[in-house]
């Protein structure tokens, strides 16, 4: 069977492409973000992992304003990058684990999530970059050391799913990799967050106190942030801030275990958003 090593959440802000591109990691304004990620390298070093399920939202490039399914799952052998107009340059083609795409596709169904299947999907910087952050070797070497299976959770759109129906989509994330008859090693990516608003009165709003206290909780108390409705979560971490519901859902896939905090990282501003980097393991 398969074994879950754990999850590691991240930001996914479009600008870090551009600094990556630019070569950007000692700048001063850059070097706090970037510096963070080596623990998590470090620890991905120790325990190699060969699949990554990563939850992630879509910014158009496959869905929009004219239809956009609440959860979906892809089933493709690869992903093609692609820029939905940041200008941020394509990055290594990652392979698909097609395998462990339709157990997950199965156990969803089964759990009666209604999912939408993508067997061609493109990919952009919510998928991209954290790859780019966590294997740079990767996109020097020109292929992933990892395959991946990308879970995505509508934060575009509203009605969103709540923060307790992402964390129950997590328990049943896990028990889709536990069940897969594979010996492979699975790290959950969560991709988005946290605190940020993009547009309208509250551009650039950033809620510090709230970002940590919601990083702290996914630690001893992970169903903490299921007692907001996600009108009060947009209240509390702003219009794009809803993406910390990633967050949730990767901590749903640990759920029960006894977790260990391994590396976290608090860093503002990066383009106007907070940025933050937890990784946990099972105890």
């Amino acid at each position: 069977m398969a074994h879950l090593i754990g999850s590691i959440s991240t930001s996914h802000v479009p600008a870090i492409g551009g600094a990556l591109a630019r070569q950007k990691q000692q700048d001063p304004y850059w070097k706090p973000f970037f510096d963070a990620y080596d623990q998590a390298r470090d620890w991905l070093a120790q325990t190699r992992p060969d699949v990554v399920v990563i939850l992630h939202n879509d910014h158009g490039l496959n869905f929009f304003l004219d239809k956009m399914p609440t959860f979906s799952v892809g089933a493709a052998p690869s992903y093609q990058t692609a820029d939905e107009g940041w200008g941020i340059p394509a990055l290594v083609e990652p392979r698909g684990c097609v395998d462990l795409s339709w157990h997950i596709v199965e156990t969803l169904v089964a759990d009666e999530f209604d999912i939408t299947t993508c067997q061609e999907a493109l990919i952009d910087h919510a998928v991209s970059l954290p790859l780019a952050l966590l294997w740079p070797e990767g996109q020097q070497s020109g292929a992933w050391p990892v395959e991946i299976v990308p879970v995505c959770i509508n934060t575009v759109l509203a009605p969103y799913p709540s923060a307790s129906r992402c964390y129950r989509l997590g328990q049943s994330l896990r028990r889709a990799i536990e069940s897969w008859d594979d010996d492979r090693r699975v790290l959950v990516i969560a991709s988005g967050g946290l605190s940020h608003q993009l547009d309208g009165e509250r551009a650039g709003f950033i809620n510090k106190p709230f970002d940590l206290q919601f990083m702290g909780s996914l630690v001893d108390d992970p169903t903490w942030i299921t007692q907001y409705s996600n009108e009060e979560l947009v209240e509390l971490a702003g219009t794009q801030g809803i993406e910390l519901l990633m967050w949730v859902a990767a901590r749903g896939v640990l759920d029960d275990m006894p977790v260990r905090k391994r590396h976290a990282h608090y860093h503002v501003p990066i383009s106007n958003t907070a940025t933050g980097l937890l990784v946990l393991e099972p105890a």
